[in-house]
């Protein structure tokens, strides 16, 4: 590639200036990126074991406290008198329950944490207010067919406390028959866990969640995380031994952080999410500004190396430029150009002389050789298109022939109307080029002859885009194959099945042949597909033997389209081959041979 000195300075420039800031604002967001995930890692699991602390301070003061009341004697002294149902005085009950209510409520003053304590038989008989339908309660649920002795978030208006509570419940028996007559239930304000739960929390979008195995919020609160994200998290956390790390997973093409603790509390499960655009968007604003400022750079070289080269390179400039019309082929347009360059009398001046002088030469020797080819394309092209029409016809009266010989009248006729169709299609000169579903209605009068001829053990299926009907096409593309398809398919089995397609897609025009006959062996398709880079006509004119209707076909389509057709084949023995021609109808027509004209 030819480089003026305008480009050289603007390389040096851009190698000095712009390549470093890019590499900058690579690097160091990158390294930013690695030091916050770092850091919030370690404040992370730093604020969740401090938070872990704090649950095992608060679920070991209801532990005890449960404990408290169930070796007390006033606790036992009840539970006895209320299990036995002797015949015991009311007032004797009131004052028993009494005394017990007046030491939960002392044990409930002294606690700090705002505790509440009750004691509930089986019968829903409580220390403060009997329970209809104890076992209808979610909470009393949880605990005997979930087996959990810490209960999630809930309101109990059976107790002192009100509002949202959590609750550790402790079975309540007889400590010297050890039967379980009822349950103690120690409650503590879900504010008390949730409130220190918000200092986990990553950055000011972030979650912090106090959750079980099953993904139940153990707080009050929705859970804001995604249901996707929330659930593989679990799943990889139930599956993980370790006892608190990160997981990294994604959503919808956003990508979350997740910090997780499994705490000694039942099976609680203490996370914490972020999404990596908030935790790293302070570093995303920076690479931005980076990439903003070497755009600027990359703005400010170019004006810098265009003011100090202009004056030097301009006329070299122009006179590359006129060589890029002769590149393209445009000689006309580069003899238009020539008279904008002004040169003093000088070694440059001369270049541009003689390169003017070169221009005409060159112009007047391509022009010959090429009507030159142009001639020699036609009459190759002349030579392919003959190689079809005997041996179609050929075909075609041996069937006329064969259904005579059978007396077959209606069908004789039929096939000579068709075959009628088909010779006015063929002795039509005055083009080589009709439109697609002009070739289409000519194959359809050869199938006709095709379904006559073979009767039921033929299928030809015609599936036909509308938008391609008038794309232009070379005559004669298709009947060679489909007579290929055919015979082939014959060869080995008693039916045949072909399939013909033409769809358009974008520029792209596609044809369709296939079919269910013995295939192709690999050489041959191997052979095949090297004229795509051969583009050896010869060959073609001199090609004998079965493949000779397929390279008629390949042989006019790139002598006709030239670099804008391209073809492939797909053949496996004993199960058929799928033929797929491709044209380019966007770019033109592409080919160099000039109208073929009959």
């Amino acid at each position: 590639m030819f480089f003026s000195l305008r480009n050289r300075l603007f390389i040096v420039f851009t190698c000095l200036l712009t390549i470093p800031l890019i590499i900058l604002s690579i690097i160091i967001p990158s390294w930013f990126t690695s030091i916050i995930e770092e850091q919030t890692q370690e404040l992370t699991v730093e604020a969740m074991d401090q938070y872990s602390l704090f649950i095992d301070s608060i679920t070991t003061q209801a532990k005890d406290l449960g404990k408290q009341v169930l070796v007390n004697q006033t606790t036992q002294k009840w539970l006895k008198q209320e299990s036995e149902n002797a015949n015991i005085p009311e007032v004797q009950r009131l004052l028993q329950k009494n005394q017990l209510k007046m030491l939960l409520s002392s044990m409930m003053v002294n606690n700090s944490n705002g505790m509440s304590i009750s004691v509930v038989l089986n019968d829903g008989t409580s220390t403060w207010g009997n329970i209809p339908n104890l076992n209808q309660v979610d909470w009393y649920k949880d605990f005997t067919q979930n087996k959990q002795q810490f209960i999630r978030s809930h309101i109990d208006s059976f107790q002192p406390t009100q509002g949202n509570i959590n609750s550790y419940i402790l079975p309540l028996f007889d400590m010297n028959t050890f039967v379980p007559y009822g349950i103690i239930k120690v409650n503590f304000p879900s504010d008390l866990l949730k409130t220190p739960l918000n200092k986990t929390k990553i950055g000011r979008n972030g979650h912090a969640y106090l959750i079980n195995q099953n993904g139940e919020s153990i707080l009050p609160g929705k859970i804001r995380t995604p249901k996707k994200v929330l659930k593989q998290t679990l799943v990889k956390i139930n599956n993980d031994k370790n006892q608190k790390g990160l997981i990294e997973t994604n959503n919808n093409g956003e990508k979350y952080l997740v910090f997780y603790k499994k705490l000694g509390v039942g099976d609680w499960i203490l996370i914490s999410e972020v999404t990596k655009s908030e935790l790293f968007a302070k570093v995303t604003h920076l690479q931005r500004n980076l990439l903003l400022t070497s755009a600027i750079v990359f703005l400010i070289t170019i004006l810098a190396s265009y003011m100090i080269s202009s004056n030097i390179v301009s006329p070299l400039g122009k006179l590359a430029k006129a060589m890029r019309y002769i590149e393209s082929g445009d000689f006309s347009g580069a003899k238009r150009f020539m008279p904008t360059i002004k040169s003093a009398k000088n070694e440059v001046g001369y270049l541009i002389t003689v390169f003017n002088q070169t221009i005409d030469r060159l112009k007047n020797l391509i022009e010959t050789e090429y009507e030159a080819n142009l001639r020699r394309k036609d009459a190759e092209y002349k030579a392919l298109l003959l190689q079809i029409n005997p041996h179609f016809l050929n075909n075609t009266l041996e069937i006329i022939g064969g259904l005579a010989m059978q007396e077959k009248n209606k069908q004789v006729m039929d096939v000579s109307i068709h075959l009628g169709k088909m010779m006015r299609y063929s002795l039509n000169t005055q083009s080589d080029v009709v439109n697609l579903g002009e070739e289409l209605k000519y194959i359809r009068s050869y199938t006709e002859i095709l379904k006559v001829r073979y009767e039921d053990a033929i299928t030809i299926d015609i599936e036909e885009d509308i938008g391609t009907r008038n794309l232009p096409i070379i005559k004669f593309v298709l009947q060679p194959l489909v007579e290929n398809a055919v015979k082939y398919s014959f060869i080995e089995k008693t039916s045949a099945e072909i399939f013909i397609k033409t769809k358009q897609s974008n520029h792209l025009v596609f044809i369709v042949i296939e079919d269910k006959g013995i295939g192709m062996s690999e050489e041959l398709i191997s052979d095949l597909m090297s004229m795509e880079t051969k583009n050896d006509i010869k060959n073609v004119l001199m090609s004998k033997g079965s493949s000779i209707g397929l390279r008629n076909v390949i042989g006019r389509l790139k002598l006709y389209y030239g670099s804008n057709f391209t073809y492939s084949i797909e053949s496996e023995r004993n199960s058929g081959t799928r033929i797929t021609l491709c044209m380019n109808v966007d770019r033109g027509e592409g080919h160099d041979e000039g109208d073929h004209n009959g």
